[in-house]
């Protein structure tokens, strides 16, 4: 039976990336191969279900609840691209400066 749990919908996902040991990305692949999940996924439940078990380090955030995430880290996952669905102000058009209208 395996270890990780089901999929979970609906979290915002950022990129990061990372160097691993050989046999480390090996088995990464070969677990994710196992689930039929991408190695991301598995990456993502080794982190939850490692911590969960490390009660010093709940102890340790539950008094240090702030984000370390670096500022580059922060932005999700095509944030231009969803800047502009939902309403975001649009760059000019090619000549044109943010102040001057359009004239069709």
């Amino acid at each position: 039976m395996p270890l990780i749990k089901p999929r979970t919908r609906g979290k915002q996902i950022v990129r990061y990336i990372a160097r691993l040991d050989r046999e480390n990305l090996e088995a990464l692949h070969a677990y994710a191969e196992f689930l039929g999940e991408p190695p991301d996924y598995v990456l993502n439940q080794l982190i939850d279900t490692v911590l969960a078990k490390d009660k010093d380090f709940a102890t340790w955030r539950s008094t240090h609840p702030q984000s370390f995430l670096p500022q580059s880290v922060v932005r999700p996952r095509n944030s231009r691209r969803n800047g502009a669905q939902h309403g975001a102000p649009t760059p000019p058009a090619r000549g044109q400066t943010a102040a001057s209208p359009r004239v069709s």
